[in-house]
């Protein structure tokens, strides 16, 4: 059966994560049925390389993300006006109103629901956010 999904920047995280010891196919975008997308989590680094980010604040971090949510929602036919949903990841309380200052800045005018959540960690310890969207396209 074909699948009724396109599937963006697909990758094995035996290669995006080499120092664990993970083997799992998974991409950056999935296009439901044409007309809903979904985003995987974004981080601060670029989504065509793996550069340190140790260096960045959470607003640029979060600045970043965000760049790479529109870079990805436009390959996919999208962009940040269809976001519905965004989820929220920040490691440190201290860093929510960095975080929101720069993600506000992209979604201005867009009202999505949001879920915002303080975790204790991401994948790799100089992420200090992550954040999703989900985009619907109008027909």
């Amino acid at each position: 059966m074909a699948d009724p999904h396109q599937r963006y920047r697909k990758f094995n995280t035996a290669d995006t994560y080499p120092n664990q010891k993970l083997n799992n196919d998974l991409c950056q975008v999935v296009k439901a049925r044409g007309t809903t997308v979904f985003v995987r989590g974004q981080v601060g680094q670029d989504v065509d390389n793996f550069e340190s980010i140790e260096s960045l604040s959470a607003y640029e971090q979060a600045d970043k993300a965000m760049q790479n949510v529109k870079q990805l929602l436009e390959e996919a036919g999208s962009e940040l006006a269809h976001i519905c949903r965004i989820q929220v990841y920040i490691t440190d309380r201290a860093y929510r109103d960095d975080v929101y200052q720069a993600i506000g800045q992209w979604l201005k005018g867009v009202y999505p629901v949001s879920t915002g959540l303080i975790v204790n960690g991401l994948a790799r310890p100089e992420w200090v956010m992550e954040i999703e969207a989900t985009a619907v396209i109008p027909e």
